[in-house]
């Protein structure tokens, strides 16, 4: 396993994200403001050119509004195979 910014499963994450922040009718600087970071800081890990740490990714789900496991949960779904 490695890391990199551009796997199939941090590209989930980077969607899930968008998705998240959109459905809640909130722009990158609404996030922003809430996390008390620079615009572009969300527009770097939404555009994929940085990783949250674990910590970093529980403040933006609750900048969100969403709970943590909740969004794990959906991750995990969407880069699971199912079996065949």
């Amino acid at each position: 396993m490695f890391k990199t910014l551009r796997s199939p499963r941090q590209q989930h994450l980077q969607n899930l994200l968008i998705e998240l922040r959109k459905s809640r009718g909130l722009t990158q600087t609404d996030v922003a403001t809430r996390l008390g970071r620079p615009q572009s800081f969300v527009a770097k890990y939404e555009g994929g050119e940085r990783r949250l740490d674990v910590v970093e990714f529980l403040d933006v789900a609750q900048a969100l509004g969403a709970d943590p496991r909740a969004v794990l949960a959906d991750l995990i779904v969407r880069t699971t195979a199912s079996p065949k």
